[in-house]
Formats: C-alpha cells, structure tokens, sequence
C-alpha cells in the first residue's frame, strides 16, 4: 500500500516537472521558438507564457528594412526593444523569436554567439544564453532574400520580443509586444526603414554610469579642440602685431633697418617744411 502511494506521488511530480518544461520552454533565456501554450508560432502568437496579452509600453523596433527585395540578396537588420521592466545587474534583459515565410535568417557579422536558429529551423531566428544578457536589447541579424521567384513574392516578417527583468521566473513583470511587415519583390534602391510596434516612446535608455569615454565623443570633441587652437592662433597674432608695432616703426630700436632710418628722417624734414 505504501509503495503504490509512493509510486503514485512520482508520476504526480514526474507530471507536474514535464508540465512545467512543456509550458516555460518556449521561454527560456536560451531561446524562444515554436508553438507557444498551443496558440501557435511564438513569433506570430507572441510570449503568451508571460503575460497573456501583448503591452504597447515595449516597443519593438525592426530598423534597415528594405522598401523592396532583390532575388538572392542578403540584407542586414537590426531587432531592438525599447522599454519594459527595470534590467537586474547580471541577469537577462530580454529575447526575441522571428520568422520570415520566405528566404533565410541566420545571425549579424559579430553576433553569431548571441543570435542563433531555432532548431535548425532557417526561417526561425531566435536569441541565445548570452543573447539574453545584452544591455541594449538589441541584435543584429541577416536577411537572405529567396535565389529565385517564387509563385508568392510577397515576403513576411514575424517579429515578437520580450523584455523581462531579469529573474528567470515567466509572469506579468515581464512586457512583451510583436509586429510584422511584409516586403515586396521590385527594384532596391538601397533605402530602408525602420518598422516599430508600441506607443512611440523610444527614448534610449539612460547609460548606466554618468562618464564619457573622450574616444566616444567624435565630433564634439574635434570641434573643443579646434576651437582652442583658433583662440591661439589670434591671441598669437595680436601678441605678433605687438611686437612688430612696438620694435619695427619704433626710433629708438637700435636694430632698424637703414631703408626704415631715411623713411623717418624724410618724415622729420617733411614735417618741418
């Protein structure tokens, strides 16, 4: 009797631990993807293991979108989200999951490390551990547009990101909100755009210490010191006209050239005439 109740308790707990990666995996700080809670592509569906409905106080930036695509062409993207919960000191800021109904993603030159493809998939993009933990929320990504045509030229992008504080515990303190944009097939001028979802508030987040680094401060920095050297340079002419004022039309400078020695002598005769 004791042992059937022993062996009921495990499979109730074995149940309960296999409910609970079955619903936090598709939020995990190691990346996101998949059929979220049964509502579909988390990208399209959204984070809806974190709060059920998306927040328009994170505002989802897709920036460099072309206005149309070229066949075979790869385009250089950036995913950013703006607001949402304070960042914990070392802990994750946020992810994202995208997909695209046509062509292939994979992660921007330098962040192959913190964006990578969910489960192989190359038409799903996702964080990963140390994506997770970067301090803009921000990453780069690469867009390679279908080789050749396709029955539907018309291109889709799903984009749902989530901005949390930090704690690794999925609930309503984290926001998350998505967007989606859909791209055409035609000539490409080399113009993007920036495509957002939210309230508009995109105001950067205020840097995390009051220091400027002088290698930072491009051309405001030039522009101090150009200044300084134009102040010298006058304060160097007047003490020059100084000078030339003071020893060179002066009579009783002994080095006075001859030619400046008859001039003031005509002078002295004319002016007793």
């Amino acid at each position: 009797m004791n042992s059937a109740i022993l062996s009921s308790k495990r499979v109730i707990v074995l149940g309960a631990l296999l409910m609970f990666m079955a619903g936090s995996s598709q939020a995990i700080h190691s990346g996101v993807g998949g059929d979220a809670n049964n509502q579909g592509d988390v990208a399209i569906a959204g984070c809806t293991c974190h709060a059920s409905e998306p927040d328009n106080s994170v505002t989802v930036i897709l920036d460099s979108v072309p206005y149309h695509y070229s066949y075979g062409t790869s385009y250089n993207m950036e995913i950013q989200l703006i607001g949402g919960p304070e960042i914990l000191v070392g802990g994750q800021s946020g992810g994202f999951a995208l997909r695209v109904s046509s062509g292939t993603l994979g992660p921007g030159i330098g962040y192959e490390n913190l964006v990578q493809n969910w489960e192989n998939d190359l038409s799903a993009l996702t964080h990963t551990s140390a994506g997770s933990k970067v301090e803009d929320r921000a990453w780069h990504i690469i867009w390679n547009s279908p080789d050749t045509m396709e029955e539907d030229t018309m291109i889709t992008f799903w984009l749902a990101g989530n901005s949390v504080n930090g704690d690794k515990i999925p609930s309503s303190l984290d926001r998350w909100n998505r967007l989606s944009v859909t791209l055409e097939e035609g000539e490409d001028n080399g113009k993007t755009r920036t495509v957002f979802s939210g309230n508009g508030d995109i105001n950067p987040p205020a840097p995390v210490t009051d220091e400027i680094d002088l290698h930072h401060m491009g051309a405001k920095l030039r522009a101090h010191w150009l200044g300084l050297l134009g102040f010298g340079a006058v304060i160097l002419v007047i003490v020059f006209c100084g000078l030339f004022l003071r020893y060179g039309f002066s009579r009783h400078y002994v080095g006075r050239s001859n030619l400046l020695k008859l001039r003031i002598k005509h002078l002295r005769r004319g002016d007793q005439l």
